[in-house]
């Protein structure tokens, strides 16, 4: 399963997800509950508060969006590909003035195009960017976006969905006021958790907002959390709560800077084996590449569908181009629990796929 999540889970996350059911109010949900938390504190590299919300990461984006968001607030949403353009679509159904800052699918956002967009606009209450575009494989300069938000003492919210323990995101130190990540990329557990921190910045707007959410209320659960025992204000997924517990366990008993250092090695390694076949990055420049998802062009005579099957035919998972890149690039996910093992039997299936369909590999590329 080599897709931009979910990822293939470890052998102990799958037995831990067949323990028993507990309460969900219970001293046992509250104590793993908290352990979860401050573990995942470490992994965002934030003293601000955390929550788990029993929803994909959409979830959270929306969760951060209506909790500051009052109908005609100016926010701005850099926009790069299919999931940073969601961000723009949860604001305007919540009522904003959506100003837009974007760049062409492939490519990054530029961090003087926002500071443009801010300095026309004065009054902007908050900035999204998507830090890992997985439609693209882009990954975005979110720290040099950060001081330029900073300095304007506007909101940054921050998606790291797909790449939040997979890539350096220290969220304090980047004064990142909301974070957002999900379960089923980088911490290979299932969908169906999204983790989101909450910046004492962000604490002042959502005391002022009226907010017009219910489920995804933050003060309800940051509330929640302050409860002997701690717990959520709805019911958790307590399966995937087994199943977080031990997925935290295994990555910082590997180093949370191993893990990283990981992601990155086997990345370079997809890329570098992708263009001795012959093939191109879909990236404008190999330098804004993600880190846990590399896209790739398909080369003109090649069916993306046929394509694909093939691989799967020889074991492998990987994913289509999404909307408008629909049959014009294919992707490699390659976050979570995966290693060199599974990126050279990867690179294999497409290198046999493509000799199959009769595409002219570098000679070097085949084994």
């Amino acid at each position: 399963m080599m897709i931009p999540g979910p990822t293939f889970l470890a052998e102990s996350t799958l037995r831990a997800m067949s323990r028993q059911m507990v309460s969900h109010r219970g001293k046992e949900t509250g104590a793993l509950l908290t352990y979860c938390i401050e573990r995942l504190k470490e992994v965002f590299r934030t003293e601000n508060d955390l929550f788990i919300l029993t929803a994909s990461g959409t979830g959270a984006m929306e969760a951060a969006i209506a909790n500051i968001v009052e109908p005609g607030d100016k926010i701005l949403c850099t926009t790069c590909g299919k999931f940073s353009e969601r961000f723009k679509k949860i604001a305007e159904v919540f009522g904003a003035q959506v100003i837009e800052v974007s760049s062409e699918w492939g490519d990054a956002i530029d961090p003087e195009k926002v500071k443009v967009a801010l300095d026309e606009n004065g009054d902007v209450k908050a900035v999204t960017v998507t830090h890992n575009e997985t439609s693209t494989g882009v990954r975005n300069p979110v720290e040099e976006i950060s001081r330029i938000v900073k300095s304007h003492g506007t909101l940054l919210i921050v998606d790291a969905i797909s790449s939040m323990g997979g890539d350096h995101i220290p969220v304090d130190d980047w004064k990142i006021d909301f974070c957002l990540a999900g379960s089923q990329k980088c911490f290979a557990i299932p969908p169906g958790f999204s983790f989101i921190s909450v910046s004492d910045e962000a604490w002042e707007v959502i005391k002022r907002t009226k907010r017009k959410t219910f489920y995804f209320d933050l003060v309800s659960y940051k509330k929640s959390l302050e409860k002997t025992p701690p717990q959520t204000p709805y019911t958790i997924a307590i399966t995937l709560l087994y199943a977080l517990d031990d997925a935290l366990n295994l990555m910082f008993d590997e180093g949370l800077e191993n893990v990283i250092a990981r992601h990155h090695h086997v990345a370079k390694l997809a890329r570098d084996g992708i263009k001795n076949m012959g093939l191109k990055l879909f990236p404008v420049r190999e330098e804004i590449c993600s880190n846990t998802v590399t896209a790739v062009k398909i080369p003109k005579g090649i069916n993306d569908q046929e394509f694909r099957q093939k691989v799967r035919e020889r074991g492998v998972v990987i994913s289509g181009g999404q909307d408008k890149l629909t049959g014009e690039i294919f992707r490699i996910g390659h976050m979570g629990r995966v290693t060199e093992r599974e990126i050279n039997i990867t690179l294999n299936a497409i290198r046999q796929a493509l000799s199959e369909l009769k595409f002219p590999l570098n000679e070097e590329a085949i084994l």
